[in-house]
This record gives structure tokens, C-alpha cells and sequence, in this order.
């Protein structure tokens, strides 16, 4: 069979199509105009590059209720007999692409879909078998190809993809079937035929199976860039179509919305009137508008009608009928309008969609390569090589650490921000501790009057005023050393983050890294709190400059004591102040001793022991084991080079389109 290509305002008389056969030259004009956006799309559409955009391909997708003549319209338009019955028929999305080939070519077509594989491992939890074991099951598809040259064969092969992806039975699926058709005799056009829609379930098939496939139209028709080809049948009543109420939900302004009308030899003697107002977009009103087709039925089918003889009959009928006939000369009747219609809408849809999926097309090649140069060589597997890769990324490591100890480098949270605020609970808890041991001072007299030894009332006691400072003190030590542990956990975080920035790719290294981590942490940790202790010890000596002690004493008294007075203010009734004076001094002392104590322990001294623990790795025999990459890692190098070479085709095709 033969289509026909016409613009909108063509005549449709029977002069006109002999002279113009699709064979001809008008075709030829049309077919350079139209199939190089064709050829695109279905070329970014084998590549699978619809997995690497955030939009869809523009495509016509055909929808309908059961029973619509759905499948006679795909029949009619692809020249072969495809599954069909009163019950569900199409299971599975049938990506339908047809080619006009010229040349003397044959008929051949080629069937292709993805079957789903499940790989199962079992992982072990633990180290005896009670433990049980997980099991991992990972999906991956492999492709099924089929190529034919028999168009009776169709059907068949249909149906099996169907059965190998939706089961032997009557449920769906939404794995997409691809059927091309390669024949002198068809137009070139693609388009997508969906599952009927169902309301009530039969023999075999889910409770659910209504919502199933309403779910399955949904995620195809609510696309901005799906023209939505809705089937309807003419024998009832257009308002209850649930197709076309669900195109009207996801396109209320109907811009890419077009119907179908079939089955019009079915139709009540005395709806002619309103069913040709339907047709001339008078009802329900729809901006791409309606085509009246009408295809072989069951009993044309019983009887052997071929679909040659189909397109004369359909001819015939709309040419003699009285209402229908203007529909041929306003371009709204039969399958070859039908078919220049909707390669016009696809082609259009394509044009105007262009600069959204160039734009797409290279926003999504920049992020791959920016992903892919992360990842992208590996270590080489000649010991040299390898040795000399192990030696540059220790290096870049050192380096990023050296940054992070002296504050150059900052990863997600601010190391010296984290730890200036620690710093500053110190201060705080520090000054704290002064107010509420010297208030209030009759508590101080009391523990002078309580500790004095058989000296009179008159004189004072250097032993009590030490005794007094070295009690406080000593309550100051445990909150260092919770200071210490706090650092610790400060930089032991910053530490990891680094190293798994660094490492991520190489787990052996990753946990070796951690382990020296963990080990030098535990190791400054120790030091840290031994050097605190010490510092504590000697706080207990009670010592500091006279000039440095008078200075405080005389700011808190606002009097003027100098160490030719000793006499006159070493008096009970003072020690409440020498006691402040004194310990204001030891308060400054811890409050930058314990903080650079941890930092240098914990921070600087650390940072040298790891960078020069890590370059012990160079000498070790096993640098390839070290090295050993994760195997997600070698996976997603290979898909992230499959989607940089998918998106740089895509891209080369857009070009040429543009």
C-alpha cells in the first residue's frame, strides 16, 4: 500500500493521487524536508540517550480505550497485521518505526527489545553460618534482536517480546518494544502505541490492572514533549472516552492533543449531523484537531481483506458518503491523511524542541566530563608506574593536609572555625569557675579562719592561700582533658573527610590511611593529656612574675602595693583579693595553654607524623594491591564513558539538525 503527502490545502480527487504517488516527486521534496528530523530522533532514541536527559524525546504516542480500533490504525499506517482481539492486546509500549525505503528495496523489519536478567549473590554476614548470608540481586538487560523479512511474521514476534516482558499471561509491562519497518510502501514515521485502557479486570489479570495502565499512559502523555494521539471510536458517546478525558487532565489547552475517530461505519442512522460537528472540531475542541479514519473490522478481517484493499474500501467509503465526503477535501479523512498529519506534527514538534534538547544535550555533557575527569585513568599496572602514581597522589595528599593544618584549606565545615568555638567554651567555663569561687568572699575568710595552723589572728599563712589555689585548680583538669578528647573528634573528622576526598577510589588505601589516623590520633591524644597533667602539676607550684602579680593585684584593688609592702597587705583580710589576683594570672595561663597544648598535639604535630607515616607506603612490595581500585569504581568509569560517548554522538547529530 501506498501513503500520500499533501499540505493542508491539496485535492484529494482521484487525478491527484495517481500523479502524485509517494514515489514521486513530491515525495522525494517532502522526504529530504522531513527525514533528517526523523532519522534524529530515532538515532537518539537507539542510543538510549533519553536515560542521560532531564527531558523526554519529542514522539506521538497512541492512546485509547479497549476495543477502539487502535491497533487497525497501526495496522492500517504500517502495512502489517499487528496483535489484536476485544481484550488487552498491546501489553507492552510498541515503539513503531516506519521507513520508506525506494531503490528496488524489499520489505525486511526488525524487532528489538531489553529482557530483564536477575543476578543473584549471595553475600556473607558474619563468620559462621548461623549468621545467615544477603542475598544481592542486581537487574541488568540483555538486548534481543530479531530481523525478518516476512510480514506475516509480526504478529508473532509481537506477541513473544510481549510474553518475554510482561509474562505468559495478562499483565503489562513498561519495557518498550521497538518494531522497525523497512518498505517501499510506507511513510517514514514513528510513533508509540500504549496499552488500552482498561476498567474492569478479567480472567487473569490484577485487581489493580486498570490503575496500572493508567499509571504507565500517565508517565508517556504528561511529557511537554509527547503529542498525544488519542483513538476514538465512533460508536459511543465521546464525553465518557476515559483516553481522551486523560489527554484533556495532562493538556488542558489541548496544544498537543489530536484525535483520532475510527470505526464511522458503526455509528446510529440520524448522528451523522453530530458526529461530522465532532469531526470539524465543533464539540470538543482541540487545537491540533480531529481525522475521521475508518479500518478493517473483525469480519474484514475473517474474510481475507487485505489492507490494500482496506485503503480503497476506506477510500470509497468516505467519497460516496453524504456527510463525510467534505471531510477528503478539508484534509480531515483516511489513512494517508492521516499519516502526512501526523509526520507534519512530529516533524514540527521536532523543530521546535530542537533548542531545548541542544541545550540539554550540552548541559548534560559538561557535567559528564566534569565526572568523568575525576575518575578518569587509573593507576597503571607496571610496578613503576604504578609506584611513580602511588608517589604523585601521597604527594597531593600531604600537600591537602599541610593546607588543612595551617587553615588554607577548608572542607565542608571551617577546621579552625570548629575549633575556635570549643576553644572559646574553654574561656568561658574557665572564667566561670573564677566567679563562682571567689563569691562570695566571706566563704573565702571562712576557709582561711578553718585552715589556719598556731599562728595568732594577726598573722597569715602562705601554706593557706597555696592550699586554697591547688583545690580549685585541681577541679579544672577534667574539663581539659574532655577539651582533648573534644579536638580529637574535631580533627579526626576533618582527617577522614580529606582522606576519603582523596582516596575514594582506592579502598585499600582508604582503610590503610584510616588506620595510621586512627593510630597517631590515639598516640597525640595520650600526649596531649600527659602534657596537660604536667601543665596541672605544675600549676600547683603557685608561681608568677612579682611585677605581673602586683600589676593584677592593684587593677582588682585600685590601690598601689609594691613588694617594700609586703608587710602591710599580707593580712587575712586582703587574701580574698591576692587569692583573685592570683588566680586571674592562671586563668590566662590555661586559657591559650590547653588550646595550643591540643592544637600543636593534635593538629600540627599530627599532620607532620601522618604525612611522613604515609610515605612509608612507598616502600611497601604491594603498591598494585594498594592501589586496587573499587569496582564501582571501574563500573562507573565504563558507564560514564557510555554516556560521554552516547551524549557526544547525540550532540553530532543535533548539529546537523540545527
Amino acid at each position: 500500500m501506498s501513503f500520500l503527502f499533501s499540505s493542508s490545502g491539496d485535492s484529494r480527487d482521484s487525478s491527484f493521487i495517481e500523479s502524485q504517488r509517494m514515489g514521486g516527486e513530491l515525495h522525494d521534496r517532502l522526504e529530504e524536508n522531513i527525514r533528517p528530523f526523523i532519522d534524529l530522533i530515532d538515532t537518539l532514541r537507539s542510543l538510549g540517550i533519553q536515560r542521560d536527559l532531564d527531558m523526554s524525546l519529542p514522539t506521538i504516542v497512541a492512546i485509547g480505550d479497549q476495543s477502539s480500533g487502535k491497533s487497525s490504525v497501526l495496522e492500517a499506517l504500517s502495512g502489517v497485521a499487528l496483535p489484536r482481539g476485544s481484550g488487552m492486546v498491546t501489553r507492552c509500549p510498541l515503539e513503531l518505526k516506519l521507513r520508506k525505503v525506494t531503490g528496488g528495496s524489499s520489505w525486511n523489519a526488525t524487532i528489538s527489545y531489553r529482557k530483564k536478567r536477575f543476578d543473584v549473590a549471595n553475600s556473607s554476614v558474619g563468620n559462621t553460618a548461623s549468621s545467615g548470608a544477603r542475598q544481592d540481586v542486581r537487574v541488568s538487560y540483555i538486548p534481543q534482536t530479531i530481523t525478518f523479512e516476512d510480514p506475516s511474521l509480526v504478529e508473532r514476534h509481537v506477541k513473544d517480546a510481549q510474553i518475554a516482558l510482561a509474562g505468559d499471561g495478562a499483565g503489562i509491562s513498561d519495557e518498550i518494544i521497538t518494531l522497525e519497518i523497512r518498505s517501499p510502501d510506507v511513510c517514514d514515521l514513528t510513533l508509540i502505541d500504549l496499552p488500552g485502557i482498561a476498567r474492569v479486570p478479567v480472567q487473569g489479570q490484577p485487581m489493580d490492572i486498570g490503575n496500572q495502565i493508567k499509571t504507565l499512559i500517565m508517565k508517556f502523555i504528561k511529557r511537554p514533549e509527547t503529542i498525544n494521539m488519542v483513538v476514538v471510536p465512533l460508536n459511543i458517546d465521546i464525553a465518557t472516552t476515559e483516553a481522551l478525558k486523560m489527554a484533556q487532565e495532562v493538556d488542558p489547552e489541548g496544544t498537543r492533543t489530536f484525535a483520532v475517530l475510527t470505526k464511522p461505519d458503526l455509528i446510529d442512522r440520524g448522528t451523522e449531523r453530530q458526529i461530522l460537528a465532532i469531526a470539524q472540531n465543533k464539540v470538543v475542541p482541540l487545537r491540533k484537531g480531529y481525522i475521521m479514519v475508518k479500518c478493517r473490522g473483525q469480519q474484514q478481517i475473517d474474510d481475507n481483506i487485505s489492507l490494500d484493499e482496506a485503503s480503497t474500501m476506506e477510500k470509497d467509503f468516505f467519497e460516496n458518503h453524504y456527510y463525510f465526503s467534505c471531510l477528503l477535501n478539508e484534509n480531515k479523512a483516511t489513512i494517508p491523511c492521516l499519516a502526512t498529519e501526523l509526520t507534519e506534527q512530529l516533524v514540527s514538534h521536532i523543530k521546535k524542541s530542537l533548542p531545548l534538547l541542544d541545550e540539554e544535550t550540552k548541559k548534560q555533557l559538561s557535567e559528564v566530563r566534569k565526572d568523568m575527569k575525576a575518575i578518569e585513568g587509573g593507576p597503571p599496572r607496571d610496578p613503576q608506574g604504578a609506584k611513580q602514581y602511588l608517589i604523585n597522589i601521597l604527594t597531593e595528599f600531604n600537600q591537602k593536609m599541610q593546607s588543612l593544618s595551617s587553615g588554607d584549606l577548608i572542607i565542608k565545615e571551617n577546621l579552625f572555625n570548629e575549633l575556635r568555638v570549643e576553644y572559646k567554651k574553654w574561656n568561658g567555663f574557665l572564667n566561670n569557675s573564677m566567679s563562682t569561687f571567689f563569691h562570695p568572699s566571706a566563704k573565702i575568710k571562712q576557709e582561711i579562719m578553718k585552715n589556719r595552723g598556731r599562728e595568732l589572728a594577726s598573722f597569715s599563712s602562705y601554706r593557706v592561700f597555696e592550699m586554697l589555689l591547688q583545690k580549685h585548680v585541681a577541679q579544672l583538669k577534667d574539663p581539659a582533658i574532655v577539651l582533648v578528647n573534644t579536638v580529637k573528634d574535631i580533627t579526626f573528622k576533618q582527617f577522614s573527610c580529606l582522606s576519603k576526598d582523596c582516596f575514594w577510589r582506592y579502598p585499600e588505601l582508604l582503610k590503610l590511611t584510616m588506620e595510621k589516623i586512627e593510630d597517631i590520633q590515639s598516640r597525640q591524644q595520650r600526649k596531649a593529656e600527659e602534657r596537660i597533667t604536667e601543665q596541672f602539676e605544675m600549676e600547683n607550684m603557685i608561681c608568677t612574675q612579682d611585677d605581673i602579680y602586683f600589676k593584677t593585684l592593684n587593677r582588682n584593688m585600685k590601690e598601689a602595693f609594691s613588694d617594700t609592702q609586703l608587710p602591710l597587705c599580707d593580712i587575712a583580710s586582703k587574701y580574698s583579693d591576692m587569692l583573685k589576683a592570683y588566680y586571674e594570672i592562671m586563668v590566662q595561663r590555661m586559657a591559650d595553654q590547653v588550646p595550643m597544648l591540643t592544637r600543636y598535639c593534635m593538629l600540627k604535630e599530627a599532620v607532620q607524623l601522618l604525612c611522613n607515616d604515609m610515605l612509608t607506603l612507598l616502600d611497601s612490595e604491594n603498591v598494585g594491591e594498594i592501589l586496587t581500585e573499587d569496582t564501582d569504581i571501574g563500573r562507573k568509569r565504563r558507564d560514564l564513558q557510555a554516556r560521554l560517548d552516547r551524549l557526544n554522538t547525540a550532540q553530532e547529530e543535533i548539529d546537523q539538525c540545527i
